[in-house]
């Protein structure tokens, strides 16, 4: 008993996955016009063991090229990260500048300098 409530419990999940991976699908396909849409819609609202098996088969090609596409969509570049120094005296130099013009305190200015020198580890 067990083990076919676990069974049909699998087979309800992976049946709401189907649904909503097709929905998202359908609405990812820019080639499709409005009204095909609401189709696959409306018919995998009444009949939706046969539409996902149908709308697969007819989809394959084009699901496998919007997925590909939504994932790379994202790109994976290092913008978002600081640029490396070109050498600790420069670093140095640019916290002294900071701290001359008041930006940043003393202990900011230390902080800077010892990370600069390699120290961040040894408590220097």
């Amino acid at each position: 008993m067990i083990f076919w409530s676990f069974l049909w419990a699998v087979y309800i999940v992976a049946y709401i996955y189907v649904v909503f991976f097709v929905i998202r699908d359908v609405f990812r396909n820019e080639k499709a016009n409005g009204w095909i849409k609401a189709l696959w819609i409306i018919l995998l609202v009444f009949i939706p063991f046969l539409t996902g098996f149908i709308y697969v088969i007819v989809n394959g090609k084009g699901i496998a090229e919007r997925e590909h596409r939504a994932r790379a969509s994202v790109p994976e570049d290092d913008a978002y990260r600081p640029a490396a120094s070109s050498s600790p005296a420069d670093d140095i130099a640019r916290a002294q500048a900071l701290r001359d013009a008041g930006t940043i305190t003393q202990g900011e200015y230390d902080a800077i300098k010892s990370k600069a020198l390699g120290n961040q580890y040894f408590g220097a």
